[in-house]
């Protein structure tokens, strides 16, 4: 049996980790590299850093950050944030990254998963995909939250892991920052619908959400932020916790 994986997310602006409640009112959380290396210590298995202003402001995510964390830790790290081209992902693939992730770029360009999954392989391609619930469907969000699409999650993800995409990493806009539990109908949904692994994103509060979105939600990892950032729940308590409750997860 694969092992669950626990992921801290670092939303990274100006080398600053960052932490809002649904994409809104950010404050600042520390150095992205320090807490990286503190969550690497802590037992985490795999860190997420996205540079959440870089398709918005229409930049590139800075490979000199990616240098610096591959430096400083020895667990694997995904980067998103601004990767348009095939040209993006080999930068930050050889500044040290081990997988790359896709958001706005992708959806705009479908074929865009396509050349990077056969230029590198679906294994270090990541689809990030955001989604809010409107009492009907989760619809697709693009530009950090900020662009309504109109169509369907499970359509964009269904066409998007048939394109390459080796993994999904899917956000609940309404849980996001509220630590009031993962959204674990749609993930549950989603991992059910794809043959690749789900990372459940939004809502994380107590140790309990996690037991729900691995049992209940289905997911094969978990990403959370503020409450790690902020020192709420230990990474080690967190995997003590899943193990003792028959998770399978990879101990310290």
């Amino acid at each position: 049996m694969l092992t669950k994986r626990i992921i801290p997310c670092l939303d990274v602006m100006n080398g600053r980790t960052v932490k809002g409640v649904n994409f809104v009112n950010l404050r600042d959380a520390g150095d992205a590299v320090e807490l990286g290396a503190r969550y690497a210590r802590d037992g985490a298995d795999e860190l997420v850093f996205l540079d959440i202003t870089a398709t918005h402001e229409k930049r590139k995510t800075l490979t000199e950050l990616v240098r610096n964390v591959a430096a400083a830790i020895n667990i694997p790290f995904t980067v998103g944030g601004g990767i348009g081209a095939v040209e993006d992902v080999r930068a930050l693939l050889e500044s040290g990254a081990d997988k790359v992730s896709v958001n706005s770029a992708a959806y705009k360009n479908p074929d865009l998963i396509s050349r990077i999954a056969g230029e590198f392989g679906s294994q270090c391609l990541v689809l990030a995909v955001d989604v809010k619930y409107d009492g009907v469907q989760w619809e697709v969000f693009l530009n950090g939250g900020k662009q309504a699409t109109g169509r369907k999650a499970q359509d964009w993800i269904s066409e998007a892991v048939n394109r390459g995409a080796g993994e999904i990493l899917l956000t609940s806009m309404n849980n996001d920052g509220t630590q009031s539990g993962f959204a674990c109908s749609i993930t549950r949904e989603i991992a059910e619908l794809v043959n690749v692994p789900v990372i459940a994103s939004g809502g994380a509060g107590t140790m309990e959400h996690f037991l729900e979105v691995f049992s209940e939600g289905k997911a094969d990892a978990a990403l959370a932020a503020g409450i790690f950032h902020f020192n709420q729940i230990a990474i080690p308590a967190l995997k003590n916790y899943l193990h003792s409750h028959n998770i399978a997860i990879r101990k310290l």
